[in-house]
């Protein structure tokens, strides 16, 4: 199982050293790291220039790359958006509480992430953080579900999966909020919007630690971009692909607002910044997830395995590549860990935090084993052989230290191991609860 005791970093003195406010010194002024996740949504595993693509440069995520570590293995918890996204901000499986499925798209005051689950900007406001959301939320419309109930000091964004990026008068989920009132839509485009905003609340925090959860709409559809940047792009004979090409490099301008108010306020080393997206690039965006096998909703690699980064120039060494299996469920215990938390969180965690394995202070994998389950669809990677069922149809087994395009089926070579994957599966299920809607 991937269950955790929960220990904070070892190297988090030193953290805590690193991180004194501009013109101060450290010790008795030090504060811990601003914590920054940045989340873009159904992104081709190949469509960002850090991942090697040659057609969409994205020189401020490469950045991130550059002064950080790039994880080849880098999980999400499902295949489609709201779980995705339930799991990275409580740490845990979301279907330990039953948040299995996309919310449907229309009001409930029973659909939501369960208030009975932590999330982690409830964790860093009670450890002194000022906690900003923005942009897309997709985990609850009822009022009781609103950011601001779970945890978030400030909200700017919308509840709803996806919404236009021009502005709308809106309706009751995608519409444009400023913590919980709606507000007039006065912006040339959501992505840039959301890009201008969150470097606002930098420069309005900048003296204080904060969290800030900046979750992208971008790419998702529908298809949207300035005409001008538009301009700027060849000519694609699929005109959907030229359109993400140009809705990315939007995205990565929105991201390099951000990265340089971190920088013009002095304060880029002691935060620590992760960028992943929400799950595999989608079909109806003409997303790019090669080499690997399947898209967004499936359980191939290509639909679970995600660009993913993570920076921290006061402590995590710089332009590495780290080859274990990592997932968006560390975020929770990395970030907490770095703040200071001082024992285990009110729910025990999936997520390790990753610190001491990105400093050689630990050595192996942070997971040896990682699950999923979507309705029908389930799969198990342990170290390096994985498991997957999709639908009704028999399992299919991998072994990705060979084939990590997922291209030759051993699972009738491997009787065995299909049958001890299966019950290694079966067994983590049962942890589980059905899912809620």
């Amino acid at each position: 199982m991937t269950n955790r005791s929960w220990k904070p970093a070892p190297l988090l003195l030193l953290a805590l050293a690193c991180a004194a406010p501009p013109g101060g010194e450290g010790g008795a002024g030090a504060v811990p790291p601003n914590v920054v996740v940045i989340v873009s949504d159904d992104a081709g595993y190949a469509d960002f220039s850090f991942q090697g693509s040659g057609a969409i440069h994205t020189p401020h995520l490469d950045s991130i790359a550059a002064g950080g570590i790039r994880f080849t293995n880098g999980y999400v918890t499902a295949s489609v958006c709201s779980p995705s996204r339930a799991g990275l901000l409580t740490g845990r499986y979301q279907q330990r509480f039953g948040h299995e499925l996309n919310i449907p798209p229309k009001f409930s005051e029973v659909n939501g992430l369960p208030l009975t689950e932590t999330l982690l900007p409830e964790v860093l406001r009670g450890l002194g953080y000022r906690t900003i959301g923005l942009g897309k939320w997709h985990l609850g419309y009822a009022d009781h579900f609103h950011p601001l109930q779970r945890g978030f000091d400030d909200f700017f964004g919308f509840l709803q999966g996806s919404r236009s990026y021009w502005p709308i008068e809106g309706t009751r989920l995608n519409r444009l909020l400023r913590d919980e009132e709606p507000i007039e839509e006065d912006f040339d485009y959501m992505t840039l919007e959301l890009g201008r905003q969150a470097a606002a609340y930098v420069d309005q925090n900048r003296d204080r630690p904060f969290f800030l959860y900046l979750s992208f709409n971008a790419v998702h559809t529908p298809m949207h971009a300035l005409p001008e940047v538009l301009e700027g792009v060849e000519e694609m004979d699929d005109a959907r692909r030229r359109k993400l090409v140009a809705m990315t490099l939007l995205m990565d301008e929105a991201v390099g607002m951000v990265l340089d108010r971190l920088e013009s306020n002095g304060i880029a080393d002691r935060t620590l910044l992760f960028f992943v997206n929400d799950n595999g690039g989608a079909k109806t965006n003409a997303s790019i997830n090669e080499p690997l096998r399947g898209t967004k909703g499936t359980p191939f690699e290509g639909g679970i395995r995600v660009p993913f980064l993570v920076r921290w120039p006061a402590v995590l060494p710089a332009g590495e590549v780290f080859e274990q299996p990592v997932s968006t469920l560390d975020v929770f215990a990395t970030a907490i860990a770095a703040a200071g938390q001082a024992g285990p969180p009110a729910r025990p965690l999936d997520g390790v935090d990753l610190v001491p394995y990105l400093t050689g202070g630990e050595a192996g994998r942070p997971h040896e084993t990682l699950f999923w389950k979507r309705k029908q669809n389930l799969a198990i990677r342990d170290g390096d052989w994985k498991l997957l069922r999709r639908g009704e149809g028999d399992p299919m087994l991998f072994d990705l230290a060979r084939d990590p395009v997922e291209s030759r089926d051993l699972a009738a070579e491997e009787p065995e191991r299909v049958q001890e994957l299966m019950r290694m599966w079966n067994a983590w299920s049962r942890e589980t609860e059905p899912a809620r809607w």
